[in-house]
């Protein structure tokens, strides 16, 4: 074992000066709590969206930035912080943003002077960082800086750097800035054209070195049950939002959770006949009151049963763990059962409810 003499002026030891402190001191230290530009979704650090080409990222980002500029809202109902926006839109020109501004806001009321934007700048190692080290330092209130897109800004690779570190180098500097600076940074990207049914966040296009570098990652994406944004992050809760795109008025809106939301239609039919029936029945049953093929109720039933949404009562019998009481026997419970022997769950429901 090597011999060596710790010194009284070790960093870190006289007012915790240097970079190794104490955790004795850290308990006693007050720290303000987390701000989000966005409630839930977007707080102040360097965030990542990324989603399929053409579903809307661009539409999203420049409502939430008109909202965080103008003291609005977004998503729907959701009340954004208020301050200066930088909006580096480096895939548009003029005439689109100004398309696009006037359909999320109008042109009959004035637009929000707190919203600067570009739609030029230069690469991260030709003066993009120094650039908007400079804006933020200018404005007022600096609050939200959105990268659209990340492909237009990030330096090349070296031909020395691996994959992972090119990528994490291309998020670092920005996710610097926003944490000193204590403002929002969101970088739009794009997801892998082979996707899959991997987890939303390996679809992220590039190494795990982008969201390696960036405080908070979102995915905006599309199945056959809808759009969902999913939102993982160091400072902000675990995120799977149902929402939804207007052509109409360039907005998105979040519909709830995407668990209830993107249900199939189908397997609300067998939840609600389920909740009408207000007792175990059989699948026979369920497939002559809902007209569902065979095969397709028993797949569902199989899928609801493994994500708790049914229950299974007997030897094929299914009931629903949002059920009413179950009702008692009636005297006219003889004629709950039609001709083919299938109950009139309808009939029933109404036998004890009235």
């Amino acid at each position: 074992m090597a011999d060596y003499e710790v010194k009284d002026d070790f960093p870190g030891d006289a007012g915790d000066s240097g970079p190794i402190r104490n955790a004795a001191k850290l308990r006693t230290k007050v720290f303000e709590p987390i701000r989000y530009v966005v409630p839930g979704y977007v707080a102040d650090g360097c965030t990542i969206l990324a989603g399929r080409p053409k579903i809307g990222k661009s539409w999203l980002m420049l409502d939430i930035a008109l909202a965080v500029a103008d003291d609005g809202y977004c998503l729907g109902e959701i009340k954004c912080a208020q301050g200066d926006v930088l909006y580096l839109a480096l895939e548009d020109n003029e005439r689109r943003l100004h398309s696009r501004i006037t359909k999320l806001i109008g042109d009959s009321s004035e637009w929000p002077a707190a919203f600067d934007y570009a739609t030029e700048w230069p690469r991260a190692d030709e003066g993009g960082i120094d650039n908007i080290t400079g804006w933020i330092a200018k404005a007022r209130k600096p609050r939200l800086i959105v990268v659209d897109v990340l492909a237009r800004f990030r330096s090349p690779r070296r031909k020395d750097q691996q994959p992972y570190e090119s990528d994490y180098a291309a998020i670092q500097g920005l996710q610097t800035i926003a944490s000193k600076s204590g403002i929002a940074i969101v970088i739009v990207h794009h997801l892998r054209k082979s996707m899959g049914d991997s987890d939303p966040f390996e679809k992220v296009s590039g190494t795990m070195g982008l969201s390696g570098a960036a405080d908070t990652t979102l995915v905006l994406d599309r199945d056959a049950s809808g759009v969902t944004l999913y939102g993982r992050g160091r400072d902000i809760e675990e995120i799977e939002s149902a929402v939804e795109f207007s052509k109409l008025t360039g907005k998105w809106r979040v519909l709830g959770p995407a668990a209830e939301v993107h249900r199939s239609g189908e397997r609300s039919t067998i939840l609600q006949f389920l909740i009408d029936a207000g007792e175990p029945v059989r699948i026979q049953d369920i497939v002559a009151g809902t007209g569902m093929p065979r095969n397709n109720v028993d797949q569902l039933l199989f899928k609801m049963g493994r994500d708790g949404e049914v229950i299974k009562a007997g030897r094929g019998l299914y009931t629903c763990p949002q059920r009413p009481q179950q009702y008692p026997p009636h005297k006219s419970d003889k004629k709950i059962r039609r001709e083919d022997g299938t109950l009139d769950f309808n009939f029933a429901a109404r036998q004890w409810w009235n």
